[in-house]
C-alpha cells in the first residue's frame, strides 16, 4: 500500500489567543492531530494554517495530498472562496477528506454538504459516550463498541445534514442529547467523513480511542485511483461522436460544440 499523504488544515486562532487551549496544545491542535497520524506506519501527515498564504493550500498542495483534514471553529468567514472552490475541487477528483468537531459549519463542508449544517449545542464540559452502530466498519477497526470521553461539548440533534451514506457512530450526551457524531458521504470520486469530538478546550485529540478513530477514517477516506482531470466538465457530445448513428432533428439552443449553460 503506498504512503498515504495526509494534509491537517487547522484555524490555529485559540491556540494563539486562549491560555487554556495553548495549555492543551501547546504546538496546536493541528500538529497533535498530525503528530499521532505520523506515529501510525503508512501515513506521512503535513499541517497547514489559516495564516499562512493561501490558507496554506495554495495551488498543487491539493494535488499532493491524498486526505485533507479540516478543524475550523471561529474564523470561518475568513476562508477565501477560491480556497474552498479548490477543496471542494479536489474532494470531486477523488481526495478524501475528514471534517472535525465544528468544521460543520466550515465553507468547505457546507460547500460539499450543500445544507445549513445546522444543530444544537452547550459547552459545559459534559461527558460524552460514543457508541459504533457499525462494527465491521473499516473507521471503527479495533474499537471497543463504547468508549467515553469525560469533557465535551455537547451537539445535538437535528443536525441539518443530508442523510448519510453510513453512520458510523452516535453519541449521549450527561444532558440526555444525542447525535450522529460520525458519518460518511461520497462526493464525486472523494469520500467524506465528518466526526464530531474535538473541542479546543478539552484534551480531546490526545485520546486514543479518538486518535484512532481518526487514523482509520484516513485509511478509509484514502483513494489510490489517479484524480478525475476535470470533475466539473460537461461536454457537449457531437452527432457524429453518438455510439450509434443519429441524426440531427429539431432546432438547438447551441451551436456545434458550443459549451452549455452554467
Amino acid at each position: 500500500m503506498p504512503q498515504i499523504r495526509v494534509t491537517v488544515w487547522g484555524e490555529n486562532v485559540h491556540e494563539r489567543t486562549n491560555d487554556v487551549v495553548r495549555g492543551i496544545y501547546p504546538a496546536g491542535m493541528h500538529q497533535c492531530i498530525a503528530d499521532a497520524l505520523n506515529s501510525a506506519p503508512g501515513i506521512t501527515a503535513t499541517t497547514a494554517t489559516l495564516d499562512q498564504p493561501d490558507h496554506g493550500l495554495p495551488p498543487g498542495r491539493l494535488e499532493e495530498t491524498d486526505v485533507l483534514l479540516w478543524w475550523g471553529h471561529c474564523a470561518h468567514g475568513e476562508v477565501r472562496d477560491e480556497v474552498v472552490e479548490r477543496v471542494t475541487e479536489a474532494v470531486w477528483s477523488g481526495m478524501g477528506a475528514i471534517f472535525l468537531h465544528s468544521a460543520h459549519f466550515s465553507k468547505p463542508f457546507k460547500r460539499l454538504m450543500g445544507t445549513p449544517c445546522n444543530l444544537t449545542w452547550r459547552e459545559a464540559g459534559e461527558r460524552e459516550r460514543l457508541w459504533l452502530t457499525s462494527r465491521n466498519h473499516p473507521i471503527a477497526a479495533g474499537l471497543p463498541d463504547h468508549f467515553e470521553l469525560e469533557q465535551e461539548e455537547m451537539y445535538g440533534e437535528p443536525f441539518g445534514i443530508p442523510d448519510p451514506m453510513e453512520t458510523v457512530f452516535v453519541s449521549w450526551f450527561q444532558g440526555g442529547e444525542v447525535f450522529r457524531s460520525g458519518v460518511t458521504y461520497k462526493r464525486g470520486a472523494g469520500k467524506v467523513f465528518y466526526f464530531r469530538p474535538g473541542h479546543e478546550t478539552y484534551p480531546t485529540y490526545h485520546d486514543a480511542n479518538v486518535q484512532r478513530v481518526i487514523r482509520n477514517a484516513v485509511e478509509w477516506a484514502f483513494n489510490p485511483a489517479p484524480r478525475l482531470a476535470d470533475p466539473s466538465d460537461a461536454p457537449n457530445v457531437p452527432v457524429e461522436s453518438a455510439l450509434e448513428p443519429i441524426e440531427h432533428r429539431g432546432p438547438s439552443l447551441h451551436a456545434h460544440g458550443e459549451e452549455g449553460f452554467r
